[in-house]
C-alpha cells in the first residue's frame, strides 16, 4: 500500500461531526456463529464509543427487528456472522427499507456466503482455486467417490454455506471424504469436497479498495479450525513472512480480484493457501469478518497504524459518504 493511501486511512480520528452520528451495532443473530458475533458487536460498540460516537446495540433476529424502525439511527453497523446476517438476507431488508448499513450489498453477500458460487467467480476472474466437487442430496455417494479419483487422496470437506470453519474437516482418503460429506450434508445441507492444497495459510484484509498487509496464520494443530480461531491463544498471526515482493503483490492483487469479482464494498477479508511455488489459491471471502480480539481485519488495520476505533469510524464514514453520493 502506498504512503498516500496509508495517510488517507490514518486520517480517521475523532471529529465534531462524529459526535452527531448515531450508530446501531447489530450483533448476535441466529447462525451457528452467534457467540462470535456477540463478541464482535461488543468490540465494535466499545471502539466507536471510545471515538465519541453515539452507539446503541441490538441482538437482532428475523422475528425481532424493531431496531430497524428507529428513525434516530444514521447508520447500522453489521457485526453479524453466518446465516441471516452475512448471507444477504438482512442486507435485502435494508435495501427494501432504504436504510444505511455497513458492508457489502445483498447480492455480493449471497455470493460470498455460497462457497461454490464464489469459487466459480474467482476462477472466472483469473484467480487460482482448489479443484472442487459439489455434494448435494441429488448426488449418490458412489458418484462422489468416483469424481474424487482425480484429486489425490487428501481432501477438505466443507458446508457450502457456513463460516468460521464450522463443519470443516480434513480427511485422508476418498472413503473418509464420502463419509464426512454425508455427515455435513445431513447437518448443514449442501456440501463441497476440495482437493487439499498443501501450503501456508494466509489472509488479506481489504479496506475500501486497499489490500492490507498479509497475515500468515500458524495454528498449533496445523488446522485453522473454530478452536484455533476463537479459543486457542497459541495460534500465531504473523506479518512480513513473505519476503518476495512479487509474491506479495500477486497475493494482494488476487485479494482485490476476488473482492471485485463478488461486487463487495467497504471491507472484507480474503483467505488463501500459498503453495511452495508462490501460487495463492483463493478459499473464500468473508464479507463481515470478525471484530474480536482474535480477529484478523483489525490486526491488519493495526499494522498500518489504525486502532480499532479508527477502523470502525472509517467504515462508518465511508458508508455515510457512499450513501450521500448515491442519493444526490
Amino acid at each position: 500500500m502506498g504512503e498516500m493511501a496509508i495517510g488517507q486511512i490514518r486520517s480517521c480520528g475523532k471529529s465534531h461531526a462524529d459526535e452527531q452520528i448515531k450508530v446501531a451495532v447489530l450483533r448476535g443473530g441466529v447462525g451457528r456463529e452467534r457467540q462470535v458475533s456477540l463478541e464482535s458487536g461488543r468490540c465494535v460498540a466499545e471502539a466507536m464509543q471510545q471515538a465519541g460516537l453515539d452507539v446503541v446495540t441490538s441482538d437482532i433476529r428475523p422475528d425481532d427487528m424493531q431496531i430497524l424502525d428507529r428513525r434516530d439511527v444514521d447508520v447500522f453497523f453489521l457485526a453479524l456472522h453466518g446465516e441471516f446476517g452475512e448471507d444477504g438476507q438482512l442486507q435485502r431488508v435494508f435495501e427494501e427499507r432504504g436504510l444505511v448499513y455497513t458492508g457489502s450489498g445483498p447480492e455480493a453477500s449471497r455470493l460470498a456466503f455460497d462457497k461454490m458460487a464464489s469459487k466459480r467467480l474467482f476462477a472466472r476472474a483469473g484467480v487460482d482455486v482448489p479443484a472442487v466437487v459439489e455434494f448435494t442430496r441429488d448426488t449418490k455417494p458412489a458418484e462422489l467417490q468416483e469424481q474424487l479419483r482425480q484429486f489425490g487422496e487428501r481432501f477438505v470437506v466443507k458446508p457450502i454455506r457456513q463460516g468460521s470453519s464450522v463443519g470443516v474437516s480434513i480427511v485422508n482418503s476418498r472413503a473418509d471424504a464420502v463419509a464426512a460429506a454425508t455427515k455435513v450434508l445431513g447437518e448443514f445441507g449442501d456440501c463441497m469436497v476440495e482437493s487439499f492444497i498443501p501450503g501456508r495459510e494466509l489472509t488479506v484484509g481489504v479496506l475500501g479498495r486497499q489490500a492490507l498487509p498479509i497475515i500468515e496464520i500458524r495454528s498449533r494443530t496445523g488446522f485453522y479450525d473454530y478452536q484455533a480461531k476463537y479459543v486457542d491463544d497459541r495460534t500465531e498471526y504473523l506479518f512480513d513472512t513473505i519476503e518476495d515482493r512479487a509474491v506479495q503483490a500477486r497475493i494482494q492483487s488476487a485479494a482485490l480480484a476476488c473482492f471485485d469479482a463478488l461486487g463487495c464494498r467497504d471491507f472484507a477479508r480474503v483467505d488463501f493457501i500459498l503453495t511452495g511455488d508462490g501460487t495463492p489459491y483463493a478459499l473464500e471471502v468473508n464479507t463481515i469478518p470478525g471484530f474480536t480480539s482474535h480477529s484478523l481485519l483489525p490486526k491488519a488495520a493495526g499494522r498500518i497504524g489504525l486502532s480499532m476505533s479508527e477502523l470502525c469510524v472509517r467504515i462508518v464514514r465511508t458508508t455515510l459518504a457512499q450513501h450521500r453520493s448515491r442519493t444526490k
